[in-house]
């Protein structure tokens, strides 16, 4: 498997031209923002909405960096990153990204080069974070004007994730099902500002880990969604 072939040097103000950057993501949303990111930066994206799609692109290709959300539908994204640490050759940056930062600790020891938490808006923070595990030829020389932009995700792209989640919500009898939509809505309400959604969500997972009833936490959550799904008529 050959490398990508980088055919552009970066500049101060795309930091990142040549790169390729495969995002293993399941949150339209998110993928949104790093999708912004990437643009910003010069770089170009690839997308993964699982494990397994992942693997299917690393057989035809190795991006410069990945991006590996934690909590995906069929895995936990430490898997991959494990996997990635041990092979050879490596990619030149494993960065783990979750709304959950008890989950740094798990991701470095798994292998991960650095770790980033959502909500990830900053250009700044995103290229800086990068950058600093790339070879030398991207790190210019000199001072560099960091951009203090932040990147705004389309609307649209919450709402599909909000759809996604009361497709998933009837499916909630099956704990596994039920562990992945909280780990899934978290990570959705932080990165949008949603504070309604992100209590409805702990409410739930709280009860969840004590093993109590969910019923309630559940139709609350369920409300909540069926209201930002009536948003979405209106737009």
């Amino acid at each position: 498997m050959e490398p990508l072939q980088t055919l552009t040097a970066p500049t101060a103000t795309r930091p990142m031209l040549g790169m390729t950057v495969l995002v293993v993501e399941d949150s339209i949303y998110a993928s949104e923002a790093l999708r912004l990111l990437c643009l910003r930066s010069g770089a170009r994206i690839r997308r993964a909405d699982c494990l397994r799609s992942a693997r299917r692109h690393l057989q035809v290709y190795r991006p410069s960096a990945i991006i590996v959300d934690l909590g995906l539908p069929d895995g936990n994204g430490t898997e991959l990153i494990r996997d990635l640490a041990r092979a050879a050759p490596k990619v030149s940056v494993i960065a783990a990204l979750s709304g959950d930062t008890g989950a740094q600790e798990a991701a470095m020891a798994a292998g991960a080069d650095c770790f980033m938490e959502k909500p990830l808006t900053s250009i700044a923070r995103f290229q800086s974070t990068i950058l600093a595990h790339m070879p030398p030829e991207y790190r210019l020389s000199g001072p560099r004007a960091l951009s203090q932009d932040q990147v705004e995700p389309d609307q649209i792209a919450y709402l599909d994730d909000i759809t996604h989640a009361a497709e998933v919500l009837p499916e909630t009898g099956d704990p596994g099902m039920l562990a992945y939509l909280t780990q899934f809505l978290s990570g959705v309400a932080r990165c949008a500002g949603d504070e309604a959604l992100l209590s409805a969500v702990e409410a739930l997972e709280k009860a969840r880990a004590a093993g109590q009833p969910t019923h309630a936490a559940l139709a609350v959550l369920d409300e909540l969604l069926q209201e930002r799904l009536r948003e979405r008529v209106a737009i």
